[in-house]
This record gives structure tokens, sequence and C-alpha cells, in this order.
């Protein structure tokens, strides 16, 4: 098992998503076969020194829906850094990246983030 180090230091949660996402697919080895998991790990370092701009912060992050009458929860980034912490932001973000299929949770679990 390859292992991928992507430091998140200065830079956007996007930029550093779409990196991790494209190396968990296996997009970026030359043995690529979209019907199989890739033989990677992807470690995400340096989560909390990520750059968010503070507008971004209070806009909605993710939206939880109860199916209830009134029963829509909305989350900002601010909200969800300070109940879960950073790795959840980066976990939610490469999720929503990788395709919804049988292979999703295999891929997710060769995913890592330290603060």
């Amino acid at each position: 098992m390859t292992s991928h180090k992507i430091d998140a230091k200065g830079k956007s949660v996007g930029r550093v998503a779409t990196e991790a996402a494209m190396i968990l697919m296996g997009k970026t080895s030359p043995a690529f076969q979209n019907n199989l998991v890739a033989d990677v790990e992807v470690v995400i370092e340096n989560a909390s020194k990520a750059s968010i701009a503070p507008s971004k912060m209070k806009t909605v992050h993710h939206k939880l829906f109860s199916g209830f009458p009134g029963g829509l929860k909305e989350r900002t980034v601010a909200y969800t850094i300070e109940k879960k912490g950073y790795s959840d932001v980066f976990l939610r973000a490469i999720s929503r990246m990788i395709p919804r299929n049988r292979l999703h949770k295999a891929r997710m679990k060769n995913l890592k983030v330290t603060e």
C-alpha cells in the first residue's frame, strides 16, 4: 500500500480535497481501474492550519432534514469546526467528491486526517 501525504498548511479546503479525492479514486496511478479500490493511503496533515476565508466561516456548510415540518437544520463551517474539528470539514468535502457507489466506504477508509 502506497502512502501519500498532503500538507494542508496555507491551502484552501477545496484544493486539498480535490487532490486527495483523485488519489483515493486511483486516477493518479498508471494502473487505474475504475471498478477496484486503489491500493493507496492518503494522510492529510496540518488540517487546522488550512486557510478558510472569514466570510466562508459564516456560510451554510451542510443541511440536515429530519423529514418533519420545521426539521431543517443548517450548520455553518464555524459550528462544525467548533464541535467536530477541522478534520470533519475535510472528511465531508472529500466524501462528496468521491462517487457514491459500492466502493465509497472502502475508499474513505484509506483517508486519515490529522489536525
